[in-house]
């Protein structure tokens, strides 16, 4: 893309601190129309800062934003959006009690003299859903949409907009792959309108696909800032953490033929969701969970621990029949569950890292008050072992990045000291670096005789990760793959249903 003219937006030296913290340095960054230029930095280097103030959600501590070559104060995201600059956020920004159409047009409904114009507002609803090939009705409340689903609306919101420059912070975290694609081809149609696009996303794949600019933030400084074509994955994550990335994935240990089954659910069903699926899980094996997003992995995983109801099956541990009706029961299962959702159910973001740590083992800290004193050293324990990077101890889990976030909740299920570790989506949102140090604790827990079930999206994960694979479509267990068997293509053709056996072949097994 030609970057002769005017930027329609520009950064300039932009600082920005919080109290006594500055976590922005004289940052520079320019837009061009029809350009997507990637923004990229590990979690915690300053990358959502910099947009929120572009976006005129926050203001520059220093520096200016300048836009059409003018420079712009921003009083509010009002002011920006008038501008023609909109930002879909990585947390869904949504009213969950109205309908999809009603968010889209939230703030700026359309009116028929005194009265809201319904049937105008539902029309471009459903035109902006048709683009992006979803099913949503205008009319569906968003608390009743799946994630992804919530998702496309928020994108049908940003472009219902007159929008100039677009901000997308990790917008396929989400998204299935054939969601992905659409997404794709509509930034290529903005892209030839003339839209300028800022894209934030951990995948780097994705980065090398459809960027043409790339600017790297490393605690809160600029690293590089240049034309995309060129680079590799390899050199943009050496940038992002500061050094060399290397095995990504650790070599796995080969699992002992002999090794005990240590859970098994057999024949359980979720209704609407799961139909009669069996599977078993070996001492310090990594067995992946494999499917589309909506396949039924979550809903199977949560109806074995009781988090939500099964009409038929059984579960067992070490070979022996246990019920499960509460998380509590699996606990004393020595059974942890991370979920996917670490900020919906995972952690109580307005409260202190400190209680987040110790609130699913809570009693092993009352003496019978708290034992402040011994919750501290678990705490300091934790920091250390999992790397989690805070500004002050009197940080709350909702200000901490995501990759922090995630290593808080991997910390607090490791506080019961299980023998099963299930991990769902483990590394959805966070940078690389963090990455990489997830994939090595998992081999660590199998190194130590652990057990892993590993829910994932990304099918790298899968492969690189598992001793054997279990893949879903539309509810039913398709198959377990393992050996040679696990590689893209074969795990493609079991989620999609090509391959695998079917009910009927399932409950006679």
């Amino acid at each position: 893309m030609s970057q002769d003219g005017i930027p329609v937006l520009e950064a300039r030296g932009i600082d920005r601190a919080f109290g006594g913290n500055q976590v922005l340095f004289g940052i520079g960054l320019r837009l061009y129309p029809g350009e997507v230029h990637a923004l990229l930095g590990e979690n915690g280097a300053g990358k959502s800062t910099l947009v929120k103030i572009l976006a005129g959600y926050l203001s520059p501590s220093a520096g200016e934003v300048r836009v059409d070559g003018q420079s712009q104060r921003f009083s509010g995201s009002g002011e920006a959006e008038a501008k023609g600059i909109v930002m879909i956020h990585q947390e869904l920004a949504l009213a969950e009690q109205l309908s999809a159409e009603e968010n889209i047009f939230l703030g700026r409904e359309l009116l028929r003299g005194p009265f809201l114009d319904r049937q105008a507002m539902r029309e471009r609803s459903r035109e902006a859903l048709a683009e992006l090939e979803t099913r949503v009705d205008p009319c569906a409340r968003v608390k009743d949409l799946s994630t992804s689903d919530q998702q496309m609306v928020e994108i049908a919101k940003a472009i219902t907009r007159d929008v100039r420059v677009l901000i997308m912070d990790e917008p396929t975290a989400t998204l299935t792959e054939h969601e992905v694609e659409v997404l794709f081809a509509l930034i290529a149609r903005l892209r030839q309108r003339g839209v300028a696009i800022l894209y934030i996303s951990h995948k780097l794949r994705e980065i090398e696909r459809i960027a043409d600019q790339v600017t790297v933030l490393r605690d809160g400084r600029l690293i590089d800032n240049g034309a995309m074509a060129g680079r590799s994955k390899e050199e943009l994550a050496r940038l992002m953490v500061g050094r060399e990335i290397k095995d990504m994935y650790p070599q796995r240990t080969a699992l002992p033929s002999d090794a005990p089954v240590v859970l098994e659910a057999r024949g359980i069903v979720v209704p609407g969701a799961v139909r009669h699926a069996s599977f078993t899980l070996r001492r310090g094996e990594v067995l992946g969970f494999g499917g589309v997003v909506g396949a039924g992995r979550t809903a199977l995983i949560e109806a074995l621990l009781g988090l939500r109801a099964r009409s038929a099956g059984e579960v067992l541990r070490n070979g022996q029949p246990v019920v499960l009706r509460h998380l509590r029961d699996a606990v004393r299962q020595r059974i942890a569950y991370l979920t996917e959702d670490r900020k919906g159910k995972g952690l109580v973001l307005n409260m202190g890292l400190r209680p987040n740590l110790t609130l699913l083992n809570l009693r092993a800290y009352c003496r019978p008050l708290i034992d402040r004193r011994r919750e501290e050293q678990a705490f300091q324990e934790a920091t250390e072992r999992f790397d989690i990077r805070l500004r002050t101890h009197a940080t709350t889990a909702a200000e901490l990045s995501g990759g922090n976030q995630q290593k808080l909740l991997l910390a607090k299920v490791m506080s019961i000291d299980p023998e099963i570790v299930i991990i769902n989506e483990p590394t959805r949102g966070i940078d690389v670096g963090t990455k990489h140090q997830i994939y090595h604790f998992v081999r660590e827990l199998t190194d130590a005789g652990c057990s892993v079930i590993l829910i994932s999206s990304e099918m790298a994960e899968l492969i690189g990760l598992s001793h054997r694979v279990a893949v879903m479509c539309a509810g039913v267990l398709t198959g377990v793959l393992e050996g040679e068997q696990i590689n893209e293509d074969e795990i493609i053709q079991y989620a999609s249903g090509i391959k695998g056996v079917g009910v009927d072949e399932q409950r006679r097994a």
